[in-house]
């Protein structure tokens, strides 16, 4: 490979939570353990984007800066090569996070006591945008298949159609199950909002992230009824794992909409904006890091067969899921026939395994763990040999 997708830098004295969380449960510094959890890499940033900003801090002042015109057709052209949508660079409001966007986007275009639907489980912030801000939460369960969830498309129209109903969070590719919806499924979703004049938000911040032999369809290039009743919201910051810079692009294709989420923006800000430094960083990563990203997704789908092919093998009782998107695999350890809790105590004190415990994402996450796959492989060998030895001494 050109590219390092060995090197791990140990981050307990960063402000990383999840490295400090081992600290806890007696991980040492020396150890040669790492986290699996909170969705970001354990891998070194792309050389180009080190340059990038190396070069930005040699040559700029670090004051106050606007999306230029550059940066902007960056990210419109990387939305065409990679995911063949031709967006339009007016179409872009800045925002710190996804996560800070959805929140806004439920305060924008919903009132306390509206409904806002999201298709459970489901990445936990999402949970709290609705409950943080007196909204109702309105839960379409996913339909768990044994490997793979579909979507309950009966509960979501009969949902849907309660007037009160005014927002679907859409997550896309979904987190934590790993599901890519395909066309189909998404022209579904987007036929019964339109049907009952529910606005689609469409978090797609791991839209890049997708295994072999599926494809990423973003829910606004599917037709323009859809694009006119939809926010996408994307960043660079999974991608290339830059969540620190705090640079997304939300796409407001819809002006109307577009100018009510700015107008609530500047409620708290009178002029919008991302990181300097955030900008120069996506620039060079829409820019430059396509192959990077290339082999990065390889190694992921190593990841992804090592672990796969192991459980087959020698816990066949742990169901892993299929991952067609992101690099968070979901795991049904519900065969080791512990108590959601005993389970999280056996994972961190004996197995020295730090996953993202299912239950954070809904009751229907109880029992089962999300797995971060992007890090070396060798971490990957070394935490199924625990998870075996491990395991084995509680099967049920």
């Amino acid at each position: 490979m050109k590219y390092d997708f060995e090197t791990v830098h140990k981050r307990f004295h960063t402000g990383s939570g999840k490295w400090r969380e081992m600290l806890k449960y007696g991980v040492k510094e020396s150890d040669d353990v790492i986290p699996f959890s909170v969705a970001d890499m354990e891998f070194v940033t792309p050389p180009e984007i080190v340059e990038a900003l190396k070069h930005e801090l040699d040559t700029s002042i670090m004051g106050y800066e606007n999306p230029t015109p550059e940066y902007l057709s960056a990210v419109c052209n990387w939305m065409k090569s990679r995911r063949n949508w031709d967006a339009s660079p007016e179409w872009i409001l800045p925002s710190a996070g996804v996560v800070d966007a959805f929140f806004e986007a439920v305060k924008t275009f919903t009132h306390e006591g509206d409904g806002v639907m999201l298709m459970t489980p489901v990445y936990h912030p999402m949970y709290m945008a609705v409950n943080f801000t007196g909204r109702k939460l309105v839960s379409n369960p996913l339909i768990n298949t044994g490997t793979r969830y579909e979507i309950d498309f009966a509960d979501m129209e009969r949902k849907a159609s309660d007037s009160n109903t005014k927002m679907l969070i859409l997550c896309s590719p979904h987190n934590p199950v790993g599901r890519v919806w395909t066309r189909d499924e998404l022209t579904r979703i987007g036929e019964i909002c339109l049907r009952n004049d529910v606005l689609v938000v469409s978090d797609e911040i791991h839209f890049d992230l997708i295994m072999p032999g599926h494809v990423h369809t973003v829910f606004a290039s599917i037709s323009e009824p859809f694009a006119q009743n939809c926010l996408v919201m994307t960043a660079p910051s999974k991608t290339f794992n830059i969540a620190g810079l705090q640079t997304s692009n939300i796409f407001i294709p819809n002006s109307k909409l577009r100018e009510k989420f700015l107008a609530s923006l500047k409620l708290s800000n009178p002029n919008p904006k991302c990181n300097v430094l955030g900008y120069a960083a996506s620039k060079a990563a829409y820019e430059s890091c396509g192959e990077w990203l290339d082999e990065c997704l390889s190694v992921i789908d190593a990841n992804r067969r090592t672990i796969t092919d192991f459980m087959a093998r020698e816990l066949p009782a742990m169901k892993v899921h299929d991952l067609e998107g992101t690099y968070l695999l979901w795991l049904d350890l519900r065969g080791l026939g512990l108590d959601y809790r005993e389970l999280e105590r056996v994972n961190r004190e004996e197995a020295r395994l730090f996953f993202d415990e299912g239950y954070i994402f809904g009751e229907q996450g109880e029992c089962f763990e999300r797995w971060n796959l992007a890090c070396p492989t060798r971490y990957i060998h070394e935490a199924l040999a625990r998870m075996k030895e491990c395991y084995r001494r509680h099967m049920k």
